[in-house]
């Protein structure tokens, strides 16, 4: 029998006799779901079988954390549900990472965990584990089917939870509860309908926006899940008002629009936190005000003291959770800017006489954060100054990563989708990376680890094979998920992958150069040349060693991926130049008490 998917996708309807099998896949294809990620298993062998008839391909990778990370990548770009599935006990444990990363996207995935069967639970048994506490600080909802007559109940639940809460659940199953015969009706998927807010909590905002002398606007992540930019566009043109991304999620605002001013948050843009910290109203939509995105950076302690703060989430937890706020509104950030538009279209505002002014401030900081980026080749410090010097007389030549990251920036597609690992030169990256369309910008977000990129962008790819797919990690990194090149190449997914190549772990090694005196502990990386081993699993690698081959490489790289199907690995050759610490908020320099320590200072 054929393993190609069915293009029958319509689910059975009224009560039927089937097996708990059928009625997890007919609740799946119910729900809309086509692609799942995962490494098979006799956990789930039976449902996994009629996978194909029902219209669903189950992608197989090499770690079922890239399993995870492929579901929240495809979440994240189509806006429907991610699917990941794997083998009881440690198939379902490798997935505890990315489904923590996915958390803090908001991404609706939905992880399916087969378990131990019923008659051996407790005794110890082979890839038995506990798989509900594993997950609990990580997922919105859990459904564990206590039962086999429930389900597509249970199965259901879960997928309208992952969309409602906006967040990852657990649908846990008893292996043996997918055999036997029931009777059931598929249930029809519920969706949330969101509103734009209470009506005095959205007339106390257009009050105070309305009397604004400077207000600013932080565009975050619930304007992207929520298709919102056009009402934030609206709003922020008729407020005259600065437009600020919140930390990573860069693709929340065009770039082209002349209100634009780039990401807060570390290594973000100078414009927009000199812009946003002379606000008299900060309106936040769509944020939850996060508090690793708005530390200080560049020196400045840019967050505006005394400004009046609304916030806008469509989960009323979030609201004054880490900014003290003047006006909290709950609702969904599309509905919530339409209705202020509303309030504030026949309005005289106080930011009318000011508007010329405001637009030249924001013209003069973006053209002046520009002229920075411009001319900062390299990094300042002696640490770096150092390393350039040591990397004159390297051969090869090694590059600067500001330098590749701006030569980057100038070569991509205008409808490409990045996805950045966690680590010093991918930090960096925040200030280079626009976009003009959303969806297009993935990181791992506040739970920062490593091994994200690649998967994700992977992901990405699977769901919107049309656009350009491109991954940026460091070789530290890129060694933890590297191996799932393969999943590309065996299952026809071709993303790009831009891999510094600067043989360290720079992020901590920063650290060690601002607190600990240079003492330099497990942070090297010798490594072998990882555009050798893309081509020895099958794709394309690129060395790159001059600055001017940065951007040919890329276009390249893109032409085979978009023309010809494949994928490719850019190898950059960087030096060890380090940016700003990654953790100056969590770090101090060390007091030693003990005689045989007090060198260590």
């Amino acid at each position: 029998m054929s393993n190609t998917p069915n293009t029958d996708r319509r689910p059975v309807a009224g009560v039927q006799k089937m097996t708990p099998s059928e009625a997890f896949v007919e609740t799946l294809v119910a729900q809309g779901v086509t692609d799942m990620f995962g490494i098979m298993g006799s956990a789930f062998m039976d449902a996994m079988d009629i996978f194909a008839p029902a219209g669903i391909r189950l992608i197989p990778v090499v770690h079922e954390q890239g399993a995870a990370h492929m579901a929240d990548g495809y979440a994240r770009v189509s806006g429907r549900h991610g699917v990941v599935i794997g083998q009881n006990g440690p198939g379902i444990s490798n997935c505890v990472t990315a489904i923590a990363a996915a958390y803090w996207a908001h991404s609706p995935v939905v992880i399916v965990t087969p378990e131990t069967g019923t008659m051996s639970m407790g005794l110890g048994g082979f890839q038995e584990a506990n798989q509900l506490p594993m997950f609990e600080e990580f997922t919105k909802y859990q459904g564990h089917v206590n039962n086999p007559k429930r389900m597509a109940e249970y199965t259901a639940r879960c997928f309208d939870r992952a969309l409602s809460e906006m967040g990852p659940t657990q649908l846990n199953i008893p292996r043996d509860y997918f055999y036997g015969e029931i009777s059931c009706e598929i249930p029809q998927p519920q969706r949330l309908e969101r509103g734009a807010g209470g009506e005095q909590s959205l007339n106390q905002a257009a009050d105070l926006l309305a009397t604004a002398k400077f207000p600013v606007i932080i565009s975050g992540g619930g304007v992207v899940m929520g298709d919102a930019v056009q009402e934030c566009k609206a709003l922020a043109e008729r407020l005259g008002a600065p437009v600020v991304n919140s930390y990573l999620h860069n693709d929340s605002f065009p770039a082209s629009h002349p209100l634009w001013c780039g990401p807060l948050g570390y290594q973000g843009s100078k414009a927009a936190m000199k812009l946003i910290a002379q606000a008299d109203v900060v309106l936040a939509l769509g944020s939850r005000l996060g508090p690793f995105g708005t530390l200080p950076q560049h020196g400045m302690d840019y967050w505006p003291k005394n400004a009046k703060i609304i916030q806008i989430d469509a989960d009323h937890k979030m609201l004054g959770l880490v900014k003290k706020i003047s006006v909290g509104i709950c609702g969904d950030a599309k509905a919530a800017a339409n209705a202020l538009l509303q309030r504030l279209s026949e309005r005289k505002l106080a930011g009318d006489a000011t508007r010329e002014q405001r637009a030249a401030a924001i013209a003069s900081e973006k053209a002046a954060w520009e002229k920075e980026l411009d001319e900062w080749t390299h990094e300042r410090d002696p640490f770096s100054l150092e390393m350039i010097e040591e990397a004159k007389h390297e051969s090869g030549g090694w590059l600067h990563p500001r330098q590749v990251l701006r030569e980057l920036e100038k070569a991509m597609p205008r409808d490409v989708m990045v996805s950045t690992d966690i680590g010093n030169i991918n930090s960096v990256a925040n200030s280079y990376l626009r976009f003009e369309r959303t969806r297009s910008f993935f990181a791992p977000m506040s739970f920062g680890n490593c091994g994200y990129a690649l998967p994700t962008i992977v992901g990405a790819k699977a769901a919107a094979p049309d656009r350009p797919a491109i991954a940026y990690a460091g070789d530290g990194a890129w060694a933890m998920s590297m191996s799932e090149i393969m999943t590309c190449v065996r299952h026809d997914i071709p993303v790009t992958a831009v891999v510094f190549h600067n043989r360290q772990w720079g992020a901590e090694k920063k650290n060690q150069v601002d607190f600990y005196n240079r003492r330099f502990v497990a942070g090297e990386l010798d490594s072998p040349s990882f555009a050798g081993i893309a081509r020895s699993m099958g794709a394309e690698g690129i060395v790159v060693d001059r600055l001017e081959d940065v951007g040919p490489a890329l276009k390249r790289a893109i032409d085979m991926q978009m023309n010809q199907g494949k994928t490719c690995v850019i190898e950059i050759m960087c030096t060890r130049e380090l940016g700003d610490p990654f953790r100056r908020d969590a770090l101090s320099k060390p007091v030693r008490f003990l005689d045989k320590y007090k060198d260590y200072v």
